[in-house]
């Protein structure tokens, strides 16, 4: 039974997350009802990142066993049936036991925060009119990767059985109108981002020290990081594989 890598984009703000649940429209929900009314028939999907309600995402990944070849040409078809915020980019056959959550590599996110009120971002981006100090923003950025325990930025009751995760890039850049956390890990935690996010803007504001914020991380208490901040300025933008997935 073949099985496929399924790509797609989105515009979370109409969705109650990534993963199915039940009473609720989830980017999977939409996906699996597209699947169903072309093939005739109901397709499992695997997720490889559960984004939260609101969040976006540039690239994110499913995959499924299918009893069937599917044709590429297929995928205008189910484009057509899918929301017009909710796009799928490529579908790749891939070796029998790929995954697409356990083999991926690294994960790659933005969160967009913009200091000036902008009617074509608002809802891609969080509006903060405050005086940032961008020094001490990138201090606390730099710090974060000295550091391989997140789980004061992981959000309780989720169910992992390690908060260790690997940080490959951390830092703060200007895209446009606005200043952007780019962060790269081989792992995250639930709320992860956004925690780090809003505790960095703590700092920026000058409510907490660039010390204060490695303490936070150091406790291990996830009731001192700010999560406050809201998901519809988180994107999901890159996830790598190792090429051993990949039928080609």
């Amino acid at each position: 039974m073949p099985r496929y890598f399924i790509e797609v984009a989105y515009k979370g703000n109409n969705y109650a997350g990534f993963q199915v649940q039940d009473n609720v429209v989830t980017i999977q929900s939409e996906l699996q009802k597209a699947l169903a009314v072309f093939y005739k028939e109901t397709i499992l999907l695997t997720g490889a990142s559960r984004t939260d309600a609101g969040v976006h995402a540039l690239q994110n990944y499913f995959h499924a066993d299918v009893s069937f070849h599917i044709q590429q040409k297929n995928i205008y078809n189910l484009n057509a049936l899918l929301p017009p915020d909710i796009a799928i980019k490529s579908i790749e056959e891939v070796n029998s036991n790929a995954h697409c959550r356990f083999d991926a590599e690294s994960r790659e996110y933005k969160y967009y925060v913009c200091s000036k009120k902008n009617p074509f971002i608002t809802d891609r981006s969080y509006f903060f009119p405050y005086t940032i100090d961008e020094e001490k923003l990138n201090e606390a950025a730099a710090a974060i990767l000295h550091y391989t325990d997140f789980t004061s930025f992981s959000k309780r009751n989720t169910q992992v059985k390690t908060f260790i995760c690997n940080i490959l890039e951390s830092k703060w850049i200007k895209e446009d109108d606005c200043l952007v956390y780019n962060v790269k890990a081989n792992r995250f935690l639930r709320g992860m981002v956004r925690g780090l996010t809003g505790t960095m803007l703590q700092v920026a504001r000058e409510k907490i020290t660039v010390d204060d914020f490695k303490k936070i991380i150091e406790s291990r208490d996830c009731t001192k990081a700010d999560f406050a901040v809201p998901g519809h300025g988180l994107f999901l933008v890159k996830m790598i594989y190792p090429e051993r997935v990949w039928k080609r």
